[in-house]
């Protein structure tokens, strides 16, 4: 798949009922050596600002276990590896700031609190669609990591 077309899987997986968090990890996994199903159980939990706890934005979260796969230290005593892969996660997120306005999932989704919300996923409905900017979050972090992996 060239990037346009892991880009577009990502944002069909949301729109099929994924997570955003699960939607960018699984468009990329096989690039990873992860199925598709292995990557929409390592990512489950991110979606909505991670458990639904409306924190840090699914989708740059799934773009930061993308990082992880492809520059995670796996030595802990590897200072230098952990603080590469720290600074790209930190260069990934800025870039998603500066898109988005934020890296906040209920700054994003204009809610007035940040509270946990009930851990029941809203349905999705057309009328979720046209109200959550959430699709546009996935394809942004999509996009962006398309961009910027192997590459920086």
């Amino acid at each position: 798949m060239n990037n346009e077309q892991r880009i577009e899987r990502a944002v069909e997986l949301f729109k099929m009922g994924y997570n955003c968090a699960q939607a960018v990890t699984a468009a990329f996994a096989d690039e990873y050596g992860y199925t598709e199903e292995q990557a929409l159980k390592m990512s489950a939990s991110f979606g909505g600002g991670i458990g639904r706890m409306r924190e840090t934005c699914g989708a740059a979260c799934g773009m930061f276990i993308l990082a992880g796969l492809e520059t995670g230290c796996t030595d802990a005593s590897d200072r230098q590896g952990k603080a590469d892969n720290y600074a790209f996660v930190q260069e990934l997120a800025e870039e998603f700031r500066k898109e988005n306005g934020s890296l906040i999932c209920a700054e994003l989704l204009g809610l007035r609190e940040r509270k946990p919300q009930i851990p029941t996923p809203d349905e999705r409905t057309a009328v979720y669609y046209e109200k959550r900017p959430c699709a546009k979050m996935v394809e942004t972090a999509a996009r962006i990591w398309a961009n910027r992996r192997k590459n920086h």
